[in-house]
């Protein structure tokens, strides 16, 4: 027998590799990315995005690094909790509706769901940081008795038991389909068709780079939002229904990864910016005014500045 390769660590991560893919595997999963992408827009629900606040966000990430998760399943994380609750909630509200019916002694839909959700919450969150971490190729899962230690030093009292049932039931609820894409896939493989079209970038500082801004995003992602909807409507004061239009900006993967990118070039490698933003707007079909206006709004928040756009 030959002499074995040895195999890095699962709990190592060594970085993303740019430029080993064949371009034929990139167009397919370019187009597949962009296909999920719709297809999530086009049947974005209203409360979209209500459960990605700062301290939801902030609380996964900061588990994360403590249980040395890699990057994606942070996001991975953000991304199934967010669809789970929807999708609790609104089944919540219906069973309670429905109760109502036949005993009107019972009390509101609503503080009735909120006080379920506030209940598991917490719990819920451990689940899905637990199932994502599962489907991740680099980083060894998070076990049970981990999750139960974390758990007990929040001074909750679960059971093994109790934690797999809530596991089952974020899977029952999402009907098992929870290998959803992350704005990170979009990130990176956005920056694999621009070394393939040519553009001289520093691969893997621009990919550091490009995944501090996405945490950024997500950690300041109503005030990012607030600013490019007011830049796009041309008004400080958005009406409801605009935004409630807006809400598919919000939710768009490819835009928040051409952002994140755009804005990286920006900031690593000025003299490339307008270069990578036309090859962008190729690839992705984005218009450059909105690369910019998103770019714009991320910079803005940055830097704190309160200075209307010239």
């Amino acid at each position: 027998m030959g002499s074995q390769v040895p195999l890095e660590p699962r709990g190592r991560d060594s970085g993303p590799m740019f430029s080993g893919v064949a371009p034929e595997i990139i167009e397919d999963t370019l187009i597949h990315l962009a296909t999920e992408n719709e297809q999530y827009l086009s049947e974005l629900p209203e409360q979209a995005g209500y459960f990605k606040e700062t301290r939801i966000v902030e609380f996964i990430f900061l588990l994360s690094e403590k249980w040395r998760l890699d990057q994606s399943t942070r996001y991975h994380a953000v991304e199934l909790l967010e669809r789970f609750m929807i999708k609790q909630v609104e089944q919540m509200c219906d069973n309670s509706r429905n109760a109502k019916g036949r005993d009107q002694g019972q009390r509101s839909s609503w503080s009735s769901v909120r006080d379920q959700i506030a209940n598991t919450f917490v719990l819920r969150l451990v689940s899905c940081v637990q199932l994502a971490s599962k489907l991740s190729l680099h980083y060894s899962r998070v076990t049970n008795d981990t999750a139960l230690k974390f758990l007990q030093s929040l001074q909750y009292s679960y059971t093994k038991q109790e934690l797999l049932e809530s596991e089952l039931a974020v899977l029952n609820t999402l009907h098992f389909h929870i290998n959803v894409s992350t704005p990170l896939a979009y990130v990176e493989l956005l920056l694999e068709v621009l070394g393939y079209n040519g553009c001289l970038l520093p691969a893997k500082p621009l990919h550091q780079l490009c995944v501090e801004l996405l945490d950024f995003c997500y950690l300041t992602r109503e005030t990012i939002y607030d600013t490019l909807l007011k830049i796009a409507i041309e008004n400080s004061t958005p009406s409801k229904l605009q935004i409630a239009k807006f809400l598919t900006v919000k939710e768009d993967f490819m835009l928040l990864a051409v952002g994140v990118i755009s804005t990286g070039v920006f900031i690593l490698s000025p003299d490339h910016w307008e270069q990578v933003v036309e090859h962008l707007n190729c690839i992705t079909g984005i218009t450059p005014q909105s690369i910019l206006e998103f770019s714009y709004a991320v910079v803005r928040r940055i830097v704190g500045s309160t200075t209307p756009e010239q």
